[in-house]
């Protein structure tokens, strides 16, 4: 019983991890621009909910915190810890600020802007929208009470300390994902190949794509599948933590889009145009027993039980750690948080603090490990919780898969971020259309970076 109630859970957590870029349709479940989980559900901007009225004052005796969320009804990232604590402190009132996926960050940024007291508690959706309320001085630094509280920042890893900007913490870690590599075990047994192993170097990966590679036309099977997100080319090159994608110089990608091209090319992927023309999403490619391997962020795995529980698909598949550089140790992979963080204009900052805190605890992980989310607090304890999901694949490769030893973001916190990924994108497409070599692309990403960065 508790397995299914996991997978229900599961299925409905496949909602936003920040900063993971992405988009596409065809899916239950929307990425935006190069990762970054939202549902397509939308629960209506503004909308309160579980009971508490955005405008309705509390019962007498209790203080109102208000939270900022997204599209709530349809998962339970949000009410599965906002009901925790409710319950460990019955003298406050959670009100919740609920307003659609899409409409979100133009929503808070409205609000925000008024420097009203709600709301007092923001779940930032993605990085760039979180320094762009830092440098309007809309959140609070929260350094004063991490030093108050001597709290505990090793808990997440590194990923609260990534997190800071201009040398000050702003937010704390709260949901995470990060990227791993999908297989078809169908596929490979038809084509008596090993399965991918935990500790495989891209080098590896590339040779793996080729073996599993077969058939033409309508009914080949690719050996792998890059979306077309240039994420999928350019989280390798910063994977390492050596490099971040903004940088003075891009010729540490050169390696990585040759790669990219070689596969694309040689046959093993599907090609860039195609699936750009025909907005093909990633997730129907690998369902449909197009690929046999993916790489692709941990929501994924949701979107795959929720295939096989509606009875869309039924093939075996795996989960196994990303590759890795050869001289990098596995491990390590790229990822993005959903931040939470505390508005500027509240007038309830130790409250607000306390939620916060709580809601980035070690408690408040397993509550959420219960619904089938990934925190920003890695522990074994947590991935065994979601790995017990009745259709979570079986073997204990595919729990050890879940594991990292380093965590890069796929961006880096910093205020020109989102012109900068408009010319990532512009130049990915055109490297992946041949339109540009390696080396012009990536010159000209490199000027038009300094321009932007003022470094000319």
């Amino acid at each position: 019983m508790r397995k299914r109630q996991l997978i229900a859970a599961l299925m409905a957590g496949v909602v936003t991890c920040g900063a993971l870029a992405g988009c596409g349709g065809g899916d239950s479940s929307a990425q935006n621009q190069d990762g970054g989980q939202t549902t397509a559900a939308s629960s209506g901007q503004g909308q309160s909910a579980g009971g508490n009225s955005e405008s309705g004052s509390a019962p007498e005796g209790k203080q109102v915190l208000s939270v900022t969320t997204w599209d709530n009804e349809s998962s339970p990232q949000f009410q599965a810890v906002i009901d925790a604590y409710e319950e460990k402190n019955p003298n406050v009132e959670i009100k919740i600020i609920d307003t659609s996926a899409d409409e979100y960050n133009n929503s808070l940024g409205i609000s925000l802007s008024a420097a009203q007291p709600d709301p007092d508690v923001i779940w930032v959706k993605d990085m760039g929208s979180m320094l762009q309320m830092a440098d309007k001085e809309q959140l609070m630094p929260i350094d004063d009470f991490i030093a108050k509280d001597n709290f505990d920042m090793s808990i997440y890893k590194g990923a609260a300390e990534q997190l800071m900007y201009n040398g000050k913490a702003y937010a704390l870690p709260y949901r995470n994902d990060w990227y791993v590599l999908y297989y078809n075990k169908d596929l490979f047994d038809a084509a008596g190949v090993e399965y991918p192993s935990n500790d495989m170097t891209w080098e590896e990966y590339y040779e793996l794509a080729a073996k599993v590679t077969s058939g033409e036309g309508s009914s080949k099977v690719y050996g792998t599948h890059n979306h077309t997100w240039q994420a999928l080319v350019t989280n390798w090159a910063v994977q390492d933590g050596k490099h971040t994608v903004v940088e003075k110089d891009y010729s540490f990608m050169k390696h990585w889009y040759e790669e990219a091209l070689a596969l694309q090319d040689g046959g093993y992927i599907q090609d860039y145009s195609t699936l750009k023309t025909a907005n093909i999403h990633y997730s129907s490619v690998f369902k449909n027993q197009q690929c046999a391997m993916m790489p692709m962020g941990t929501w994924f795995i949701a979107t795959m039980m929720q295939s096989q529980q509606e009875g869309e698909t039924d093939f075996n598949w795996g989960v196994a750690t990303i590759p890795h550089p050869s001289d990098t140790e596995t491990g390590y992979t790229v990822g993005a948080l959903t931040p939470i963080a505390i508005s500027a204009f509240t007038d309830q900052p130790d409250l607000a603090w306390d939620f916060v805190k709580f809601a980035s605890s070690e408690e408040a992980a397993e509550i959420l490990a219960e619904q089938g989310v990934f925190t920003g607090i890695p522990s074994d304890a947590a991935i065994k919780t979601i790995a017990s999901a009745e259709l979570f694949p079986e073997g204990e490769s595919n729990v050890e898969a879940l594991k990292y030893v380093h965590y890069s973001f796929d961006r880096p916190l910093d205020p020109q971020i989102e012109e900068i990924r408009t010319v990532l994108n512009e130049v990915h497409e055109m490297i992946m259309i041949h339109s540009y070599s390696v080396d012009e692309g990536l010159a000209e990403l490199t000027e038009r970076v300094a321009e932007i960065k003022g470094w000319n």
